[in-house]
């Protein structure tokens, strides 16, 4: 062979085991389980580019929120929003006029849901129900109600009022008349560029298999750019938990554990903090920590207020906040959970739990969980599959919500879809 023939085969077996490699990558696109009690699924990411965006931290009380604004010439969405994000300044003015005006709600149904998106509006989506009371504090609304739920909200032009629909994300639709107008509603309207967005009901074409996942999952023209995080877990500093919790740090009622956990106790209150950053409170009644309450049950704002304050004081820094994922009220015991978020987008864990978990008896804190995880923006972007694909697996589970997340399973976290 000589050597012309040689240099031709050599680069054919090249391009041969290169193409080899490239199926054995786009096959990695399958789904991947994150736990039998997780709720949902990860989507491989399809690998990742080099980006030089730059990201900013979110502080303050804040959630995630997905939105669409509908006018007469399509959608607007932005699926990577948080509350305390500059962009989403007026329409939450707007929703808290809304929530501040708000009269009587009555229950209503599906259709009516879906039929206040087909005109003039302006959808919310918070991830997860949360009462009234607290959507309102965290737009700068009018105190709501404690006792209504609800994680989808929509504003919508009818005739000539202004109505609020809520669903709970399960089975409780209901709506209302408010004081807002007409053309304040289609004034907000207007400073968007519609036709971006879509949610999987208002598809046609019928190669994307949107019929096959949750009618409101909502999806861009193209995909967000979303970086990959560096996560670690956050090695406590003992010292510092235990003057954030109210212990005294110089206590010698202290020792390790053969697998590493520390563990602190003092009377009826212990702490027990993991080499994986997770630690553990306890109290069997000592007022020692507490949250501020003008009677001896917190209301459901006093609660979230007391409760972010003190995670504020324990989480390790970098670019993710904690948000409010549920919190509920049974006679004196109130419960909240807590994930992370950056830039408004999720993170998910592998075992399906929580970023933290703490329960009240009435104003006192008688447990409280929480993963110390550090996560940091790289410069790395992650390579989210084309939503075509995403459809195609997202099709063997009918039904299921696809959405863009985190998914945390430890080391680097890159931003997938995500079926619930």
């Amino acid at each position: 062979m000589d050597a012309k023939k040689r240099r031709d085969f050599i680069q054919n077996i090249v391009i041969a085991l290169l193409s080899v490699a490239a199926v054995f990558l786009f096959a990695q696109t399958q789904i991947y389980n994150l736990g039998a009690e997780a709720g949902y699924l990860r989507f491989l990411s399809a690998g990742s580019r080099t980006s030089g965006a730059e990201h900013s931290q979110t502080s303050g009380l804040a959630a995630p929120v997905r939105v669409a604004v509908t006018g007469p010439y399509g959608r607007y969405g932005n699926v990577t929003l948080s509350t305390a994000d500059a962009e989403f300044e007026s329409l939450d003015r707007l929703l808290g006029e809304v929530l501040g005006s708000a009269r009587t709600y009555t229950a209503c149904d599906p259709q009516s849901f879906a039929a206040a998106l087909k005109g003039t509006s302006v959808y919310y989506d918070f991830l997860e129900p949360l009462p009234l009371s607290v959507l309102a504090e965290l737009v700068g609304g009018a105190a709501g109600e404690d006792d209504i739920s609800a994680r989808r909200l929509v504003v919508s032009a009818q005739n000539d009022s202004v109505l609020l629909y809520l669903w709970d994300g399960a089975s409780a639709y209901l709506r209302c008349t408010t004081a807002l107008s007409v053309e304040s509603l289609e004034s907000a309207v207007s400073h968007y560029e519609l036709g971006n967005a879509m949610f999987a009901f208002d598809n046609t074409d019928p190669t994307l298999h949107c019929e096959d996942v949750a009618l409101y999952s909502l999806f861009l023209e193209s995909e967000p750019a979303l970086p990959v995080l560096e996560g670690s877990a956050s090695i406590a500093d003992t010292d510092a938990l235990l003057s954030a919790l109210r212990f005294n740090p110089y206590t010698k009622n202290r020792y390790q554990e053969p697998d590493g956990t520390e563990v602190v106790y003092e009377g009826d209150r212990s702490l027990r903090v993991r080499t994986d950053g997770i630690i553990h409170y306890q109290s069997g009644g000592d007022a020692s920590l507490s949250v501020k309450s003008a009677g001896d049950v917190p209301t459901l704002e006093e609660a979230v207020t007391g409760v972010w304050s003190l995670l504020g004081t324990l989480s390790a820094p970098g670019d993710a906040s904690l948000y409010l994922q549920s919190i509920s009220q049974n006679g004196s015991i109130t419960v909240l959970t807590f994930g992370y978020q950056v830039n408004g987008v999720p993170i998910r864990f592998a075992d399906g739990g929580s970023a933290a978990r703490v329960t009240l008896s009435e104003a006192v804190v008688s447990a409280l969980e929480l993963r110390l995880r550090q996560y940091t923006a790289s410069d790395t972007a992650s390579m989210l599959l084309p939503l075509r694909q995403a459809l195609a697996i997202a099709a063997q589970i009918p039904g299921a919500e696809l959405s863009i997340g985190y998914a945390d399973s430890g080391g680097t976290v890159s931003a997938v879809w995500l079926s619930d």
